[in-house]
């Protein structure tokens, strides 16, 4: 892998010099990983005129999760005593020669900012911008290779989980079981907060866990993922608890379950951002459930759980090949619960079979 961290730098070293930078300091944790293969917390990446080295607050403690540090890189542990990576690294660049140092301002705050520019007075700080994010959007087969084992992850976890008593139980402690379920099968931990919801809470994006218990007929909806090696996937299914739906559950259910299909036949290659969003949003919104919904029907997934493109009505750009993005439509009813179906898939051309689903427990409405 460390040819591919090299590859990496180097893409950005050419952007860079292309807009008259010869330096460029990464704060921003995921993009640092992405860069150097290993992001301790704290740690900055300068990619320097003459070397690229990471600094880090203290000695790394070689946690798995922060991932392997490539070793082309040079690491520089800095004591406690020394203060702030971003502005030791400013130093460097200075001392070493560099007139402008691109930082990403998005991340660094203005306190940050000054201090670097009170040690490098001669160094123009310029903005980065979200270059990094961009390189990062397609994912090379390593990654998808590492989705793919966080998505089998999640599977596992959250089929297990309906093979269990649910009746009785809170949202909170399922919600706490799926989470070590996911970390009893291999992964870092969880991808963001887990989501269980139950009767008027279902259907409800990111709802917090609470001590609402399971109840005979209810919704039950789930949204989970696993972070694997950093890299982070998305479920997200609906059930009835117990007994036979009712028919407007029934009904509900079939809406999102189409929408949910028309977003994720919708990508390939060359498709607008927004007109994914559209093949989804059109249903729901034709159904008199538009003014509820999400401003957003998916988005990249990858070093962080929500990253670019976003499938929104106002997104502006168009798909690749080996983008991972998830496809998440839902509907709330105000007191009587909703549905939510979430995959993590990866577009494919046509030629190749069209999107990889990567997420496979059935969307069936089960009965649990």
């Amino acid at each position: 892998m460390s040819d591919v961290y090299a590859v990496r730098r180097g893409l950005l070293r050419d952007r860079c010099a292309a807009v008259g930078s010869a330096a460029a300091l990464v704060s921003r944790p995921a993009n640092v990983r992405y860069l150097a293969g290993g992001a301790p917390p704290g740690a900055v990446l300068l990619l320097g005129p003459d070397e690229d080295v990471l600094l880090c607050p203290g000695e790394p403690t070689g946690d798995p999760a922060e991932g392997r540090t490539d070793d082309q890189l040079r690491v520089s542990s800095l004591p406690a005593t020394d203060g702030d990576p971003a502005v030791a690294a400013a130093d460097l660049a200075g001392a070493s020669g560099a007139e402008t140092l691109a930082v990403e301002e998005h991340h660094l705050t203005v306190a940050r900012h000054r201090a670097m520019g009170s040690v490098a007075p001669r160094l123009r700080l310029a903005d980065l911008g979200a270059t990094v994010e961009q390189l990062r959007v397609v994912k090379d087969e390593e990654e998808i290779a590492c989705l793919r084992i966080a998505a089998e992850i999640t599977d596992q976890a959250l089929g297990e989980l309906l093979e269990s008593i649910l009746v009785g139980r809170t949202e909170r402690h399922l919600a706490l079981e799926l989470e070590r379920r996911l970390v009893d099968h291999g992964a870092d931990g969880p991808a963001f907060a887990t989501s269980v919801a139950t009767g008027p809470n279902s259907g409800q994006g990111r709802h917090r866990p609470s001590d609402r218990r399971v109840e005979e007929g209810d919704f039950l909806s789930v949204c989970l993922g696993a972070n694997y090696r950093g890299y982070r996937c998305e479920i997200g299914r609906t059930f009835v608890i117990g007994t036979t739906p009712a028919d407007w559950q029934i009904e509900l259910y079939d809406l999102v379950f189409a929408a949910q299909r028309a977003g994720r036949e919708a990508l390939v290659p060359g498709a607008a951002y927004r007109d994914v969003d559209r093949a989804a949003r059109h249903l729901l919104d034709s159904a008199g459930h538009g003014g509820g919904l999400a401003p957003w029907t998916g988005h990249g997934v990858g070093l962080e759980i929500d990253e670019d493109p976003q499938l929104a009505p106002a997104a502006m750009g168009k798909l690749d090949a080996c983008v991972p993005v998830t496809v998440e439509p839902g509907v709330h009813l105000p007191g009587r619960g909703g549905v939510r179906i979430d995959d993590t898939l990866v577009v494919r051309p046509e030629a190749d079979g069209g999107p990889e689903l990567l997420t496979i427990t059935t969307k069936e409405l089960l009965a649990l």
